[in-house]
């Protein structure tokens, strides 16, 4: 049997890029998608000994960072805060994020939905989980998960309509 730090170790290196998109599909920037994924991973450590006992440990990962993000959008001193951006790294984070080919129009109207609405939508198309599952993570019923999915997708395609061709 493995030490508790080496299963923490594998299990990071098996997820930690998985949980890096996650969180860009977040937070729509890769470096805050890398602080959300890092947190959540620190906060796994201190409890490994009790979670990796569980089969959901991404989705407690997950939940996490969903959380963390939404405490980020409380914090006043987040949204005063201003990063310049080099552009030349720039396109260099973004082509080092593995994500599908976006239509930008549509990536643009995903990143303005409320945080609650863009999680549930990345949590149900980009993660695949069930409507139960991210229920569980989000922290709310199937109900709401399905209202904030509809809210979101209706959302989208009044804003996509208004685009023109």
């Amino acid at each position: 049997m493995r030490p508790p730090d080496d299963e923490f170790a594998a299990y990071v290196r098996a997820r930690q890029d998985a949980f890096v998109r996650f969180g860009y599909l977040l937070t729509g920037d890769r470096m805050a998608g890398e602080d959300l994924a890092q947190i959540a991973l620190a906060k796994l450590y201190l409890k490994w000994d009790t979670i990796r006992q569980l089969r959901s440990t991404d989705a407690w990962v997950r939940k996490v960072m969903v959380n963390e993000h939404a405490s980020w959008w409380r914090r006043a001193w987040r949204r005063r805060e201003n990063l310049d951006v080099d552009p030349a790294r720039e396109s260099e984070r973004r082509s080092a994020v593995d994500t599908a080919p976006i239509d930008r129009e549509l990536w643009a109207q995903v990143m303005a939905l409320p945080p609650r609405q863009r999680a549930a939508v990345a949590l149900r198309y980009y993660e695949d989980l069930t409507e139960a599952q991210t229920a569980e993570i989000l922290g709310c019923s199937v109900g709401t998960v399905k209202s904030q999915v509809h809210r979101a997708l209706a959302t989208l395609r009044t804003k996509l309509e208004e685009v023109p061709a």
